[in-house]
């Protein structure tokens, strides 16, 4: 005998809900392999399992957008930033600024290598100390660095922050929506569930061959084991 496996993806799930639903609503009362509360259990399952899946793929789609926008500021934030670093270490090395200001930029011991700009995170960090160290060393009396700039650098920062921080907006909130429809798949399940027991009880003096296209009309799907027989 084949055995009825439960749907697992969110298609699916919604799928097999319409499909029982559907096939009720078009059934005379007095033929239905299920009840009447359990079909309006059903319908109003299916109606907010739908919504929240769509609001998940709506916010999701939307991060997926940002984050495009998002990637070419961490780009230009990155080119600017090392390039900038790139200008302090030749400064150093022709002693037009001292090595003993690197520590001002958090740079001291990095023996004139670029720092690691690979993460959103380590850019962040890296940013707020270049920055920083250039505003105390100008502030100081030391010359200000040009080709880029600091203050072409921080426009390029500042967007780049900000966009870091949108999109931990939107991660935030696709993550909460997720983990909602995560939570209801529980009860969705168990309406398939009830469903598919109500069918195959209502039709179980029905011949095999049957009682199965009589369930599968509801949903219910089957599997063979391998070497089973179809017949």
């Amino acid at each position: 005998m084949p055995y009825r496996r439960l749907p697992n993806t969110d298609n699916a799930r919604i799928k097999a809900l319409k499909i029982a639903v559907e096939k009720a609503e078009e059934t005379d009362f007095q033929e239905l392999s299920i009840s009447l509360n359990l079909l309006t259990e059903a319908k109003n399952v299916l109606d907010h399992f739908e919504r929240l899946c769509l609001r998940y793929q709506q916010m999701y789609d939307t991060q997926v957008k940002a984050n495009k926008y998002f990637l070419g500021k961490v780009k230009n934030a990155r080119m600017y930033l090392s390039h900038f670093v790139q200008v302090l270490y030749l400064s150093v090395m022709r002693a037009e600024i001292k090595e003993a200001h690197l520590t001002l930029y958090g740079l001291e011991g990095a023996n004139m290598i670029l720092p690691d700009l690979t993460s959103s995170e380590q850019l962040l960090e890296w940013g707020e100390k270049i920055i920083e160290g250039e505003n105390v060393r100008t502030s100081q009396g030391g010359v200000p660095i040009y080709n880029p700039s600091i203050a072409k650098v921080k426009v390029m920062f500042s967007l780049f922050k900000d966009g870091y921080q949108t999109q931990k907006l939107h991660q935030k909130a696709t993550t909460r929506v997720l983990n909602e429809v995560a939570d209801y798949r529980e009860i969705v399940d168990k309406v398939i569930f009830d469903i598919w027991e109500e069918v195959e009880k209502y039709n179980i003096n029905l011949p095999v061959e049957q009682r199965l296209n009589k369930n599968r009309q509801y949903g219910v799907v089957y599997y063979y084991r391998k070497g089973e027989s179809v017949e």
